[in-house]
């Protein structure tokens, strides 16, 4: 749902074609205590910091595990939400807060609750 989606700029209410390219332990590449996801967005690409406390904290309330492809989701909720909202087009990377991130993934599980047939 979030990994191949188009989202409106606020700004220039153009649409903004985004798309899922990777998942990447950032403690590898940049130091951090968190997974970037990357996505290419008209072509640039850019990347949510999703922080690993995140996936502690969600193991802990709920005993679920976060997956790939629900770190992908959470992202792309909200990139999506950045770029509608005016906070998202030049940007090269996005990091969340531990309650961002699971906020994210609330709203991205309604989503695709709702996108699924009773």
């Amino acid at each position: 749902m979030f990994d191949d989606f188009t989202a409106h700029d606020r700004w220039t209410r153009k649409p903004v074609h985004c798309v899922y390219q990777s998942l990447i332990v950032a403690i590898a590449t940049r130091h951090a205590d968190a997974v970037d996801v990357k996505f290419l967005v008209d072509g640039k690409t850019v990347a949510v910091a999703l922080p690993h406390p995140a996936w502690v904290e969600y193991k802990k309330r709920t005993g679920k595990s976060i997956t790939d492809s629900l770190a992908i989701e959470i992202a792309g909720h909200y990139l999506k939400t950045a770029l509608e909202t005016g906070e998202g087009l030049g940007r090269e990377m996005f990091s969340l807060t531990s309650d961002e991130t699971l906020a994210h993934l609330d709203a991205a599980v309604a989503a695709m609750q709702a996108q699924v047939p009773a």
